[in-house]
């Protein structure tokens, strides 16, 4: 097995794993991303076979820069790990990956790492970082926080309280990053179910990591609401979109 970084240079031969076709939109817009974002210290790595085959992938940042409603100085953070195939997550790729970025940790002098997981969509399930050491921290809504540390006197990274910022948002709105490729996709899907059902949605792109800190969900890059609701916190289909606002309109229809 081989350990490939990828970087801005190299980012059109490897590609980023999650989007593989280059001449996507989303691949183009994480291209522009993650050229800013690897100078403050991202680094996305492949786990190939000795066939050239893409097994999975990890993407990490220094917490400071991570683009989640999260607290941890001096930490490393996780913001994805996958391994592709169900047949190849019982052989310890994951935890080779893990350890990649714990032993980067260690070389830049920070007091540990952390990872937001979760049993719902996007995010690796909890039980693949028990098995490396780490431990659960906090929980909110769906989501875990998970840290390991080697530094007994560090504090532990938290939560920010990203309901708290659910009220700022007046009607419908839409927020995203380009952190995940494949919200442009949805974006652009939802817009179109927005249209056609004459609904007034406010579209915002995250552009800074600070914005994505104090995002109004868990998962930080991609946020719909509707009067301070929060409806999903992660990119979603036309039609799971047409299906909240049937549900929606029609609750509003019955409260008149």
């Amino acid at each position: 097995m081989t350990i490939v970084e990828v970087t801005p240079k190299n980012a059109i031969r490897e590609t980023f794993f999650c989007i593989k076709d280059t001449k996507r939109q989303g691949f183009e817009d994480k291209l522009k991303w993650f050229e800013k974002r690897y100078k403050e210290g991202l680094k996305i790595k492949i786990l190939k076979n000795n066939e050239d085959k893409m097994i999975g992938f990890i993407e990490y940042v220094p917490a400071k820069y991570a683009w989640r409603p999260i607290d941890a100085d001096n930490y490393m953070f996780i913001h994805c790990a996958y391994i592709y195939a169900k047949k190849e997550r019982s052989k310890g790729y994951g935890s080779m990956l893990i350890e990649d970025a714990e032993k980067e940790a260690k070389a830049k002098g920070m007091d540990g790492i952390c990872v937001m997981t979760s049993k719902g969509g996007w995010l690796a399930n909890k039980s693949l970082f028990e098995k490396n050491g780490f431990k659960q921290i906090e929980a909110k809504d769906r989501f875990e926080l998970m840290a390991k540390t080697w530094n007994g006197g560090a504090g532990n990274p938290k939560f920010y309280n990203w309901t708290k910022q659910q009220k700022r948002y007046k009607g419908w709105n839409l927020l995203y990053a380009d952190q995940c490729p494949w919200s442009e996709k949805s974006v652009a899907a939802i817009l179109n179910v927005a249209m056609d059902y004459n609904i007034d949605l406010k579209v915002s792109k995250i552009n800074k990591v600070k914005e994505a800190k104090m995002a109004p969900s868990g998962f930080g890059v991609f946020n719909l609401l509707y009067d301070g609701q929060l409806l999903d916190d992660h990119y979603i289909s036309a039609t799971r979109f047409r299906n909240i606002l049937k549900k929606e309109l029609s609750t509003e229809n019955q409260t008149k």
